[in-house]
């Protein structure tokens, strides 16, 4: 029987959502689940969010909800990190300085003055997690979805231990996208990505075996497609390859997007796919939602319509399965660049393989 840990669960979106995608394994579907966070109030929200998912999919699973780490993390197989350090009201304002200086940000959350406040607030509290694991659960598997990413895996995996990687959706679900692009079912496509967290690239892009690129710039005259990414789809006319980011991160990660106010309106106003790029968008993304959440919570939870518990598309799951004895899984991770070539993590041998980069 499986143990694993969720540290921040109280980020409801990760926690339902890897719940519902851990419990879809047979090997896993009777695991001990252990919700950790600090705010009483959201722990109790998701404690109850997934004890529907539980009751509703008939697992025999075991849920535990403390606001004790070190209680939460010993023993564990697993764990897997969504903090959040400091809420809106101290990290608005990596957001908020730099503008008076000219700097207009749109995420902040990965590079530049907000990236490296960010890092500097975070890898004190994911260091001490790591501590932590290395006296209570030193062979589990660390998975971050907290940014910046490539800081805070960098600084654990090179003071800990600990067995950590680094996971973000992007590569996935752009792949999706692309496919919806050139109208191809997402599971006839193949493809090779490589690069930095976030800034990994499709080297490979296939539809039925047969290069889809030329299907892709087709599909770029389409004047609804060339406004939903107006800047990653600028970059792959520019560049021949797709980025698996989303627009607004680009316009952070290629700052020329954002150098002058006319290259903002140009390209970060106007795009209709999520963050598009203008100013504070994340910022006021959690202003509104810091308003609201409890209602949001509670919604979910009391809404009557059966839950739809089919298997998502991040990869946390699939990995800790693998890790404890189940399939063999490929997935793209933040790991150091040792000059690997591809992304494994296998249950015989329980090691992350990393591309080229330390990236996705």
């Amino acid at each position: 029987m499986a143990k694993i840990t969720f540290i921040g669960a109280g980020s409801f979106g990760f926690t339902r959502g890897l719940v519902k995608d851990i419990l879809t394994y047979p090997l896993l579907k009777d695991a001990t689940l252990v919700l950790m966070d600090i705010n009483r109030e959201r722990l109790a929200l998701i404690k109850k969010a997934v004890e529907r998912i539980v009751r509703e999919g008939k697992y025999p699973a075991k849920i535990i909800a403390t606001t004790n780490r070190r209680e939460a993390i010993k023993g564990a197989d697993a764990v897997i990190c969504t903090i959040l350090a400091g809420d809106v009201s101290i990290w608005q304002y990596d957001i908020t300085i730099p503008k008076k200086y000219g700097v207009d940000m749109n995420i902040g959350d990965t590079r530049s003055v907000a990236g490296i406040f960010r890092a500097l607030r975070t890898i004190p509290v994911m260091l001490s997690i790591c501590r932590d694991m290395e006296e209570l659960c030193p062979n589990a598997i660390l998975l971050n979805y907290t940014n910046p990413m490539a800081m805070l895996c960098r600084a654990m995996q090179s003071q800990t231990k600990v067995k950590v990687t680094g996971l973000c959706h992007s590569v996935q679900g752009t792949a999706r996208e692309l496919a919806a692009w050139i109208g191809a079912p997402h599971e006839e496509i193949n493809y090779v990505s490589a690069g930095i967290n976030h800034q990994s690239w499709f080297l490979k892009f296939e539809w039925k075996h047969k290069d889809a690129y030329p299907l892709l710039r087709k599909a770029m005259l389409k004047p609804k497609i060339r406004k939903a990414e107006l800047v990653r789809n600028e970059m792959f006319l520019q560049l021949g390859y797709y980025v698996t980011e989303s627009s607004g991160h680009n316009s952070e990660y290629n700052w020329w997007f954002r150098k002058r106010p006319d290259l903002i309106k140009k390209y970060c106003k106007h795009g209709t796919n999520w963050n598009p790029g203008h100013y504070a968008y994340i910022l006021n993304y959690y202003r509104e939602h810091k308003s609201n959440w409890k209602k949001v919570f509670q919604k979910w939870i009391d809404n009557p319509k059966p839950l739809d518990l089919k298997r998502g598309l991040e990869y946390a799951a699939s990995i800790i399965n693998a890790y404890m004895g189940g399939e063999i899984f490929e997935f793209n991770g933040n790991v150091p660049n040792t000059g690997h070539r591809a992304a494994v993590w296998a249950a015989e041998d329980q090691l992350a393989l990393a591309g080229p980069g330390n990236g996705l």
